[in-house]
């Protein structure tokens, strides 16, 4: 990190520029007081990239066709990801307690 004033960094903005492009963070002081920073356009745009939901993120992800849940979760789990109530006929809902008909 390297701090230059106003008036300094106007007569060496080669050098200060130079500095930035190497990945060193340039401050700018007026009156003392931090006031501006100049850093290389690659670690501003890597800072100031749209960030992605992790919903998009889910979305993105490959999805091999050679995954077998059985051996990576086992029979229990798959078991635990089915539907429990996809063996229920509308009379089974129809009879639960609260439901009127």
């Amino acid at each position: 990190m390297s701090t230059w004033q106003v008036q300094t960094a106007k007569q060496r903005f080669s050098e200060v520029l130079r500095e930035a492009e190497a990945g060193v963070p340039q401050f700018i002081t007026r009156h003392g007081k931090e006031v501006a920073v100049i850093i290389d356009i690659d670690d501003y745009r890597s800072s100031h990239e749209p960030k992605r939901d992790f919903k998009a993120f889910l979305e993105s992800m490959p999805l091999p066709d050679d995954i077998d849940l059985m051996e990576l979760i086992g029979p229990r789990q798959i078991e635990d990801l089915r539907d429990p109530f996809e063996d229920w006929t509308d009379e089974d809902f129809d009879n639960l307690p609260g439901h009127d008909t």
